[in-house]
């Protein structure tokens, strides 16, 4: 596993907030109202975040990285203060959605760090605008398997608009709120993200927020699991410097999938988080930026090449298996990349 050396202890050097630092800023893109967060001067960094969320996941790591960044953290269309309209809440509208704000912003390429949901939309970014993408941090991605909580399971299917419904009812929110510290008490995986969890849950407070977020759950999610991958296409990841950041107790998104992902990817870099669930930035944040100020100045901006990207598509995919030993990695990454044609994302 390659990793950065782990330089300061938990919290170390982590800067205070200043009055009105993190305030949010709007852009009005399509007609829609964006809300993001700007901060800093320096190289591009994007921050962005998962299902369900917004850049207030972000707020303790914001004023260290903007130290030596300009770092651009939006709000997502249907998440946080962004308009959430009827519209397409497919990881490939959200790419089209960052490069648009960053094109409003005049900043042509950066490097993303996508969390969750945000790494599927940054590996998507990556896939569509090469170019523009210098390098790719991704902190517990989705889309490089098809396993995922099972409460997201549940929550594409048919009547979860109502089921979520219920949250808001009297007494609903302490009945969610004992439930997650009995996770927590118990030691649970899942226990791991409990305050997140419930962050989730607040900001889900009326029927525009939940429509917007089952529609962007059913664009990646299924009964079956992850609806979506780009585990096929992560051999165009060479020559891209990526990072993978992952708890080893993600009860969302299994930790098997980073290794999975870094398999993969040519070239990558993988930190796993001891005792972290699916916010391994929360549980150690100065863990995260020693490992994030390391990579970005250890390595240079992607130089894309529009004949290097022609060879590698012309050569495809490497055989997975071939040559390998026959563990039961490998053969769980081949199975993936097996079915990852029905399930890409272009």
């Amino acid at each position: 596993m390659d990793e950065a050396p782990h330089r300061r202890p938990l919290r170390a050097r982590l800067r205070s907030v200043a009055d009105g630092e993190l305030e949010l800023r709007y852009r009005v893109v399509h007609g829609y109202r964006r809300a993001y967060r700007l901060v800093g001067e320096g190289p591009p960094l994007v921050l962005i975040h998962g299902i369900g969320d917004s850049s207030a996941t972000w707020a303790e790591v914001i004023p260290d990285l903007a130290r030596g960044h300009t770092v651009i953290a939006p709000d997502l269309l249907g998440h946080g203060a962004s308009d959430k309209p009827r519209a397409d809440y497919s990881v490939a509208a959200y790419a089209n959605g960052v490069r648009d704000l960053l094109t409003a912003l005049g900043i042509e390429s950066a490097t993303l760090v996508g969390h969750s949901l945000g790494g599927g939309v940054a590996m998507q970014f990556a896939y569509q605008y090469p170019e523009r993408t210098e390098r790719l941090i991704l902190v517990s991605a989705g889309g490089v398997g098809r396993e995922v909580n099972t409460v997201l399971r549940a929550v594409s299917l048919p009547g979860a608009p109502l089921l979520l419904a219920l949250l808001t009812l009297p007494g609903m929110r302490l009945q969610v709120e004992l439930f997650a510290r009995l996770m927590r008490f118990l030691d649970t995986d899942l226990g791991q993200d409990a305050p997140e969890l419930l962050t989730m849950v607040d900001a889900l407070p009326d029927a525009t927020s939940r429509s917007a977020f089952v529609h962007t759950l059913r664009s990646v999610v299924d009964w079956r699991g992850q609806a979506v991958t780009m585990l096929d296409r992560c051999y165009l990841t060479e020559g891209m410097p990526t990072m993978l950041l992952w708890g080893d107790r993600d009860s969302v998104v299994p930790v098997r999938h980073a290794y999975r992902a870094h398999e993969a990817m040519p070239g990558s870099r993988l930190a796993v988080f001891e005792g972290a669930g699916h916010f391994p930035f929360h549980s150690d944040p100065a863990r995260f930026l020693s490992l994030v100020e390391d990579f970005v100045h250890t390595t240079l901006p992607a130089d894309w090449n529009r004949e290097h990207w022609r060879e590698l598509l012309l050569t495809g995919r490497p055989a997975t298996a071939a040559g390998r030993p026959d563990t039961a990695h490998t053969r769980a990454v081949a199975e993936d990349l097996k079915e990852a044609s029905e399930r890409s994302a272009t």
